[in-house]
């Protein structure tokens, strides 16, 4: 295994070997976690959100306000093709991305998705002071978003790798349960570097 000596704290080093899309609800950490996953796998990060308000010259909620939600998800399936075909990097998508199915079958097909698997509880601490949620600017957003949950969980349960996020957890105890998962469960995905 080759690993490098920084300040005596010795780092493995990895192969990334297709495209890691992070999925789940809004704030169950898909951004922090995979900034974090693809600054430890030396990676780039991408943000298909990041990428449609980059092409747009709006925000997401401006999108959503002008040209509705339909609008906005072919544009983001169109994004989500084109960063899937680019470098192999970390790729961050919407919430709401991997309930099309032909979203999930291109990350499947072309990358391996992995589920931040929160509970309500949690993402509710995470989201309830930010007004950035299109989805949650409604008059009782904790029950919207419990509504968003029980649609959705079934559809974060169909990807390839699931990773339960604890209260408490750094985001980088959260990239090392990432890398953790995929060297087990998907050697195809990622693997240590021998010397």
């Amino acid at each position: 295994m080759s690993e490098i000596q920084q300040d005596n704290v010795i780092a493995t080093t990895y192969r990334l070997k297709k495209t890691v899309v992070m999925v789940g609800m809004m704030g169950a950490g898909k951004t922090a976690v995979g900034r974090g996953l693809a600054l430890r796998l030396d990676v780039p990060f991408l943000d298909s959100d990041a990428e449609i308000e980059s092409a747009a010259n709006m925000t997401v909620p401006e999108i959503f306000e002008r040209d509705g939600e339909p609008f906005f998800r072919r544009k983001e399936t169109q994004v989500i093709s084109r960063l899937l075909d680019e470098e192999r990097g970390i790729l961050s998508t919407g919430g709401g991305a991997f309930l099309a199915e032909e979203n999930r079958a291109n990350i499947t097909a072309r990358g391996v998705s992995v589920w931040l698997n929160a509970d309500l509880d949690l993402l509710w601490q995470r989201v309830r002071h930010k007004d950035t949620r299109p989805l949650l600017r409604t008059p009782d957003p904790r029950a919207t978003l419990g509504e968003i949950y029980a649609k959705r969980v079934p559809l974060y349960a169909l990807a390839d790798v699931s990773v339960v996020s604890e209260p408490g957890f750094s985001i980088e105890e959260m990239v090392d349960r990432v890398i953790a998962t995929l060297l087990a469960e998907r050697p195809d995905v990622l693997e240590t570097v021998d010397a």
